[in-house]
């Protein structure tokens, strides 16, 4: 992901009402009909994939064209997956199952060829969390013979914890994969996040029987905690720079973060047969989230950047929050009554927002029915969610390995060993062109001038 870039303003794309900004009708639906509610998120699943061409003759299946990047495809057909399996609308499985497949690369973890000049742990591990949602629901399997979706995941998993770095900060992922890329020195949050949310998921499906999935669930916890990136509060900060072995936090805050450290502790409260421990963290992720992310008293869920500095990547994150919130409850019904009352206020100020032309969403969903001027897929997506989000009950828990999953595992994951670079899909081995790196020239300059510096910069930049 690219939070902090110079020249995002420049390259995003808006849809903008023309002329007049007064609200349009509103998207109408029926929040005690689940049909009108299906009905709601066709509409915004088809606004989200108007900007999606991968299926086109000549296109690359799951990437998206300028100005969104690789990982939010991942996020976006992860969407779809779950899309699917609550609407039970297949409009869009084929677009999903080739874009899963296809950018899987060489080594079978998504780390392609394509995107490998680029690649963070962060953006690795939206695909990841596609697959996991395709192995928990029993989405099309890949034939037999062809690797599977929880192998896949294993496959991640097994690249992401032999990058765990001990050389700074007593551990951590790194936000970057290669040394080569502007990033390369700080470790962020989000990377973090992601890999315990997956390794959370993968001790679940095998109900602990391999041990190593929890362990790194609970080892990433006590690191992000340890380093000062998680408080006593549950608030969680954005990174920091190897170059002062993380003494000096970047205090930004993005509210996928909590949302993907929720749902792992949910997991892991769920693995543990409900112990105090992850019940603790549970609430306190809870009460953090929406002190932070809700801040009107009314139960709508806001981003701080949304007052015209989100950028692109920002302008999805309400998508994940919903998504991943909402996932939580089958595994840890504790906290039904309080996420179900966010999670319904926040759907009916994003229907009142979708009055753009043609129902267009927009982002301030605190603004109600005055539309913010300006939509995309990350709108689209985030409205799409938050719907989705009414639909999930607390007996909706995903399948396992050993209830209900259909997905076969490659036989030694969770080795935390992974595979000697495929050469096609090193950059080290490639010759790195000017524009490979969006953001490049701004992260090499924070990096040069350390993290007080990049956190100043980085604060005015989002």
């Amino acid at each position: 992901m690219r939070l902090a870039t110079p020249t995002w303003k420049s390259r995003v794309t808006l849809v903008t009402v023309l002329g007049s900004q007064l609200a349009l009708a509103a998207l109408d639906i029926d929040f005690n009909d689940e049909d009108s509610i299906k009905k709601a998120m066709n509409t915004t699943a088809s606004q989200m994939l108007s900007y999606y061409t991968g299926y086109r003759p000549g296109d690359v299946a799951g990437n998206l064209p300028p100005p969104y990047y690789w990982w939010e495809c991942g996020a976006m057909f992860g969407a779809l997956v779950e899309y699917w399996h609550y609407t039970g609308d297949t409009a869009y499985n084929d677009w999903t199952y080739q874009a899963m497949v296809h950018q899987q690369g060489n080594r079978h973890d998504y780390n392609p060829s394509n995107q490998s000049k680029s690649m963070g742990n962060d953006d690795q591990i939206f695909w990841g969390f596609a697959v996991m949602s395709a192995a928990e629901y029993n989405f099309q399997n890949p034939p037999e013979g062809e690797t599977q979706w929880i192998a896949l995941a294993e496959n991640l998993f097994d690249q992401q914890v032999a990058r765990w770095n001990m050389d700074s900060c007593n551990g951590g992922l790194r936000w970057q994969v290669y040394q080569t890329s502007p990033g390369y020195n700080y470790k962020n949050t989000i990377s973090q996040a992601g890999l315990f949310n997956i390794a959370s998921r993968l001790a679940v499906w095998y109900d602990n029987k391999n041990e190593t999935f929890s362990k790194w669930a609970n080892k990433i916890w006590d690191w992000t905690a340890g380093v000062g990136l998680l408080t006593d509060e549950y608030i969680f900060f954005d990174g920091g720079y190897e170059d002062d072995n993380c003494s000096k936090i970047t205090n930004e805050q993005h509210m996928y973060v909590p949302a993907l450290f929720l749902h792992g502790a949910a997991n892991m409260y769920n693995l543990t047969g409900g112990s105090e421990k992850w019940g603790k963290r549970v609430d306190g992720i809870v009460d953090g989230l929406y002190k932070t992310y809700f801040p009107n008293h009314d139960g709508v869920m806001a981003e701080p950047c949304e007052v015209e500095t989100c950028n692109t990547d920002m302008k999805s994150f309400k998508a994940y929050l919903a998504r991943f919130s909402a996932a939580a409850i089958p595994l840890a019904p504790r906290i039904q009554q309080n996420v179900t009352y966010y999670l319904n206020a926040s759907a009916k100020a994003a229907a009142q927002q979708c009055s753009g032309p043609d129902n267009a969403c927009g982002l301030r969903w605190t603004q109600r029915e005055k539309y913010s001027g300006a939509t995309g897929l990350g709108e689209a997506m985030s409205a799409m969610e938050i719907f989705k989000s009414l639909l999930v009950k607390p007996a909706d828990k995903p399948n396992t390995g050993s209830s209900g999953g259909t997905s076969k595992g490659n036989g030694d994951g969770g080795s935390g060993v992974a595979p000697p670079p495929d050469p096609e899909e090193d950059p080290r081995t490639q010759t790195i062109k000017a524009g490979d790196k969006a953001g490049g020239a701004i992260l090499t300059v924070l990096g040069v001038l350390g993290p007080v510096a990049a956190a100043v910069m980085i604060s005015e930049l989002v």
